[in-house]
């Protein structure tokens, strides 16, 4: 894949993933292992991707109050030291094998996106614009709807939503995806968050699993800084064009399709490498 093709499946897919929710290194580490880049090369480039759009979905989620601060410290700190771990075991397992777990957690990202569900906190008619945001001390908040609608929300069943954040880091880790497709739904499934609060702590956090796992690329000696920059630059750009997309388009319907894609990439990494 020369440089103006990485360009572009950097832009593509952090757009595409920052529309889904699920976060663009989903596609682009099979993209670009079934273009021929192996994949302990293709990791540090996704995890890249996840940092770079972090970084751009973040003003507008701040503006809107989405993320939850003390929420996203509890489950990163887990989900970052088993990124580490995750990180280390890619550097001694086989590629066919790697590129096969690769294509399993595609095909399970592509089940997760399809079967998120809907609202399950109602707004409440006695809160206001001024009350929202997160509580201080507490793993809860208030966010906004729609223009006059506000929802309150608490993190619930935390222990076990920790356990789900150290899986999510670690398949980061390992595989160089974003954890996302794990992390959104777990706090929003288990843990009981509105799915908006948890898809945007989520965003705001998961490059700092990504830092952490890429700190263990780099001392392996795995990372071109040439191609690095070039995809940081480009998922950069491809996430806030994703954002800013996103209240223009149904999400039900972008995750559809973008689950349809992921089981598509998944069955061609577990077919090409049995």
């Amino acid at each position: 894949m020369n440089p103006v093709q990485l360009a572009v499946a950097a832009l593509i897919t952090a757009a595409v993933g920052a529309l889904g929710g699920l976060g663009g290194a989903i596609l682009l580490v099979p993209v670009l292992v079934l273009s021929g880049l192996s994949a302990r090369e293709a990791a540090p480039l996704g995890l890249i991707s996840v940092a770079a759009g972090s970084l751009a979905a973040a003003p507008h989620q701040l503006r809107m109050h989405l993320v939850n601060h003390r929420l996203g410290v509890s489950t990163e700190i887990v989900g970052s030291a088993a990124a580490l771990v995750g990180a280390l075991a890619s550097g001694v397992i086989g590629q066919s094998l790697l590129a096969v777990m690769l294509g399993v957690v595609a095909i399970l990202a592509a089940l997760v996106g399809a079967g998120r569900k809907g609202i399950r906190n109602l707004p409440d008619p006695l809160l206001t614009v001024g009350d929202v945001g997160e509580h201080a001390g507490s793993l809860s908040g208030v966010y906004q709807l729609e223009q006059h609608e506000f929802v309150e929300y608490r993190a619930r069943r935390v222990p076990v939503g920790l356990l789900g954040m150290a899986f999510a880091g670690f398949v980061a880790g390992l595989s160089g995806v974003s954890g996302g497709f794990i992390r959104t739904p777990t706090t929003s499934e288990v843990m009981h968050v509105p799915v908006k609060v948890a898809a945007a702590t989520t965003t705001f956090t998961v490059g700092v699993t990504s830092a952490m796992a890429l700190l263990i690329y780099e001392a392996q000696g795995r990372i071109v800084v040439s191609d690095a920059a070039l995809v940081a630059a480009a998922a950069l750009v491809g996430g806030s064009i994703g954002v800013r997309l996103q209240a223009l388009l149904p999400p039900p319907r972008v995750r559809r399709v973008l689950s349809v894609v992921l089981v598509v990439i998944g069955v061609l990494l577990i077919v090409r490498n049995r």
